[in-house]
């Protein structure tokens, strides 16, 4: 057994979803997805980064190198750019062992504004949930199939799909309706798409962050990121997205977690 092959080998000789794995993330240009695609790089993968066109996502592979990380412009609530994407991927790689859907966006609205007598917009809404709840599940009916053309390895596995909740879907704040709602729905359909994959050998697992040190934090004052940091438990600080890429890693590589929602919070349980 060569030192290659050690490395590969998981708990209960299992072989771990790294080496030689080609592995697509949608939201990598920036933040949690940013991060998981360089950790993954850095494990060994092949990755396809997945973010709008608009986004610095071919200046990341292209500093990575376009040998072990290519771009692919997607809205993930398209089917033809996922399509396009999962294709791209097929020919510059060849397979598909695992995807994680980073992809995301917030609004922060009441229900109803009294002051102004003015409903939430339903249009602000609907795309929250078009793009997070949506959009996962997009990807993730359609990248199945190309990972059901895995050969299965010695415990039957295929693939492995990542979704990103929040513990927003949990813990919602005033103003977190759509948002909520959105991760929410992350959180419930795990578990029914984990059965529906399950006889292929395609497990799926979401994990719900906490407050992470993302680009919507640096436009915000110190004293507020510094009140936000307090709020949490311990660690008292906001988390690193390199932590949700550990975390990543660790659900590919570890057979047994499926169906299962993960906080990642630091023991937060957010307020009204």
């Amino acid at each position: 057994m060569n030192s290659t092959e050690v490395e590969n080998r998981g708990p209960g000789g299992v072989t771990n979803a790294r080496i030689g794995a080609v592995s697509l993330v949608t939201g990598g240009a920036s933040g949690l997805g940013k991060a998981t695609v360089e950790r993954l790089v850095q494990q060994g993968s092949k990755v396809v980064l997945c973010d709008l066109p608009a986004s610095k996502g071919n200046e990341i592979a292209k500093s990575i190198g376009e040998d072990q990380v290519i771009f692919a412009p997607v809205n993930v609530t398209s089917e033809e750019d996922v399509k396009n994407a999962l294709s791209l991927t097929k020919e510059k790689f060849g397979k598909l062992n695992s995807v994680v859907n980073c992809a995301g966006i917030g609004v922060a609205f009441k229900t109803y504004n009294f002051r102004k007598k003015s409903p939430h917009s339903l249009e602000d809404f609907t795309r929250v949930l078009m793009v997070n709840t949506v959009g996962t599940f997009n990807v993730i009916r359609l990248s199945v199939g190309l990972m059901g053309d895995n050969e299965p390895d010695q415990v039957g596995s295929r693939g492995v799909i990542v979704n990103t909740a929040s513990i927003a879907a949990f813990d919602g704040q005033m103003g977190q309706a759509a948002y909520s709602a959105s991760k929410g729905a992350i959180v419930g359909m795990t578990l029914p798409i984990a059965r529906d994959l399950a006889t292929d050998g395609i497990r799926v697992v979401t994990i719900a962050p906490g407050l992470f040190k993302t680009p919507l934090f640096d436009s915000l004052p110190e004293k507020v990121v510094a009140f936000l940091e307090k709020s949490v438990p311990f660690p008292s600080r906001l988390g690193y997205p390199e932590e949700y890429a550990q975390l990543v890693q660790s659900v590919i590589e570890n057979p047994m977690l499926n169906g299962e929602t993960i906080r990642l919070d630091g023991a937060l349980r957010m307020q009204p």
